[in-house]
């Protein structure tokens, strides 16, 4: 019995040796759900994460990446506030980080909801959080994704996010510490940001300029230097 025992364990420890030994790229070693895992679709839009963006509802969202998270209006300044569906602790494949859901509500439905909501909370940012009623999250879960943001705890590197991502179409530079890897055709906005917590947007690759634009102003021209 003890010999059976032992062998089974060498065989499970040789097998599991040769599952992480595997080339990265071999299709059945690779885990599911990484960053760089985006299938393009034909009406404009594109999954990741198990996610389509533009046409998925943030309850369709709920109900793939699980209960585990909080959904409310955030206010920055003056702005009116974005639906917002954050999961603290978020695995993408081997990956962990934080993960951001974005829907999209009309101005006057979004100051309902903080009207309805009471006190806010107040983020160390200044921006302040409005959790919905139990009555309003409903209208909160019809809501279309918007987009979505990681932010891995791992660190990258401008080479490595080449080498997994492929060669952006564009690079815009904001600064010294910050520069975005624009893929359009993926929907994906890459920002290594050196010192800090690297960023990755995505959205529909129809609705990409939206992520596009706002850089581009951004962006450091040898005149302002």
């Amino acid at each position: 019995m003890k010999i059976a025992i032992t062998l089974l364990l060498i065989v499970i420890v040789l097998f599991a040796g040769a599952v992480f030994l595997k080339p990265p790229d071999e299709p059945a070693s690779s885990p599911q759900g990484l960053p760089w895992q985006i299938e393009t679709l034909g009406d404009g839009s594109a999954r990741v994460f198990g996610l389509v963006p533009g046409r998925d509802t943030l309850g369709q969202a709920r109900d793939t990446l699980g209960p585990d998270m909080e959904l409310a209006v955030v206010v920055k300044g003056d702005e009116t506030g974005t639906l917002e569906m954050f999961y603290d602790r978020f695995h993408a494949g081997m990956l962990s980080g934080k993960l951001l859901l974005t829907g999209r509500l009309d101005d006057a439905t979004l100051m309902r909801l903080r009207e309805r909501s009471g006190a806010p909370r107040y983020l160390d940012s200044g921006a302040r959080k409005y959790h919905l009623q139990p009555e309003d999250l409903s209208t909160g879960y019809n809501a279309p994704l918007a987009g979505i943001t990681f932010i891995p705890l791992a660190s990258l590197d401008e080479a490595v996010a080449r080498k997994r991502f492929g060669e952006p179409e564009e690079t815009v530079r904001v600064n010294e510490q910050t520069v975005h890897l624009l893929y359009p055709k993926l929907g994906l906005d890459l920002m290594i940001n050196a010192g800090h917590r690297d960023v990755l947007q995505y959205v529909a690759p129809r609705d990409f300029e939206r992520l596009r634009a706002p850089l581009l102003e951004q962006q450091r021209t040898p005149a302002q230097e």
